[in-house]
C-alpha cells in the first residue's frame, strides 16, 4: 500500500504513515503532491478550482500535465470537448464540474478574448457608482458650509436630495478620492 500512495504524491516512507490519514481527510489526489506555490498563485488570479474533486475527466484523472486545480486549463478543456471531440454541453459541463451556464458564459468570453477571458472577473462594479460628480460636489460643499457634519449627516443630505442610499464609510472613500484628485 505503501507504494501505491508514496511514489503518486511524493512521501517518504517514514512521512507515509501519518500523511495518509490527512491523504483520505483532504481528499488529495493520489497522482501527485500539490504544489503550494501554484495553488496560491492560482488563488491570487482568481484561477484556483475551488472543488477540483468535481472534475471526472479523463485527462485530469490520467495526465499530470492536466490539472484540476487551473480554472482557466479546465474551462479551456471543457470548450475544446464540445467544439473538437463533439462531446454534448451537459456532458462537457458534467465531466469539469461545472454548469452549463458556465460552459456558455466561457465559450463567449473566449470567442471575445481568447485565453485571458477564461480567467475570472471579480464580481461587482468596478467604480463607485452611486458617487457621481454632482453628488460628490454636493457632499464637499455641504462639509465646507459646515464642518461639524460627519459621514452619518452626509448619507441623510444625499438621501434627501438625491434619493441615493450610500454607506459613511463609501461617502467618506469618496470625499478622500476627491482630495486626492484637487491639487
Amino acid at each position: 500500500m505503501f507504494q501505491d500512495y508514496s511514489c503518486r504524491i511524493g512521501l517518504t516512507r517514514e512521512e507515509w504513515p501519518w500523511s495518509i490519514s490527512i491523504i483520505n481527510l483532504t481528499g488529495w489526489p493520489c497522482k501527485k503532491k500539490p504544489n503550494f506555490m501554484k495553488l496560491e498563485s492560482l488563488r491570487r488570479q482568481g484561477s484556483l478550482n475551488l472543488h477540483p474533486e468535481h472534475v471526472t475527466d479523463p485527462l485530469f484523472q490520467e495526465h499530470d500535465f492536466f490539472d484540476p486545480n487551473d480554472l482557466v486549463q479546465i474551462k479551456y478543456e471543457m470548450l475544446r470537448r464540445v467544439e473538437v471531440d463533439k462531446l454534448t454541453v451537459s456532458q462537457a459541463a458534467a465531466a469539469f464540474g461545472l454548469s452549463r451556464p458556465t460552459f456558455y458564459q466561457a465559450r463567449f468570453e473566449f470567442e471575445q478574448s481568447g485565453l485571458p477571458g477564461l480567467i475570472s472577473k471579480k464580481p461587482g462594479p468596478r467604480t463607485p457608482h452611486k458617487f457621481t460628480s454632482e453628488i460628490v460636489d454636493f457632499m464637499r460643499g455641504e462639509q465646507q458650509a459646515n464642518a461639524s457634519l460627519r459621514a452619518a449627516d452626509l448619507v441623510d443630505l444625499v438621501r434627501e436630495r438625491f434619493g441615493v442610499v450610500v454607506h459613511p464609510n463609501s461617502v467618506d472613500r469618496a470625499l478622500r478620492r476627491q482630495e486626492k484628485k484637487q491639487p
